[in-house]
């Protein structure tokens, strides 16, 4: 009686090999997208206002000049991060429709807050 033909069981990528795919992958999706930078200093957003490109992926930079933690918070963009005093902190976020995203810094109540304008 003539054996079963097996087949080889499917080769599986190396996790190495999966996780350079996927900050590859990562990486051109940050690239096709533009990079905008947001000041906190003297408690303040500068520019207050930022005008972005709507309908597309769009990489923050939240750049901490003061010596204090603070915090990018957006209920808008679902977005919240605390950037430590004298650092950066790197925030993706749309495609975004058309239209005003506030965002706040909510460890420092007395921070005007400041808006991404995507158009």
């Amino acid at each position: 009686m003539p054996q079963p033909m097996r087949t080889a069981p499917p080769r599986r990528k190396p996790l190495a090999a999966m996780a350079a795919a996927a900050l590859a992958y990562c990486a051109c999706a940050a690239a096709a997208g533009d990079e905008f930078t947001i000041v906190i200093r003297d408690g303040r957003f500068e520019p207050a206002e930022l005008r972005v490109p709507a309908g597309q992926k769009l990489k923050l930079v939240v750049d901490n000049r003061s010596a204090s933690a603070e915090e990018f918070e957006s209920y808008d963009l679902d977005r919240e991060k605390i950037v430590p005093g004298n650092s950066r902190a790197t925030i993706f976020v749309g495609p975004l429709k058309p239209g005003r995203y506030e965002f706040i810094d909510e460890l420092n109540r007395r921070t005007p807050p400041g808006a991404l304008i995507a158009e």
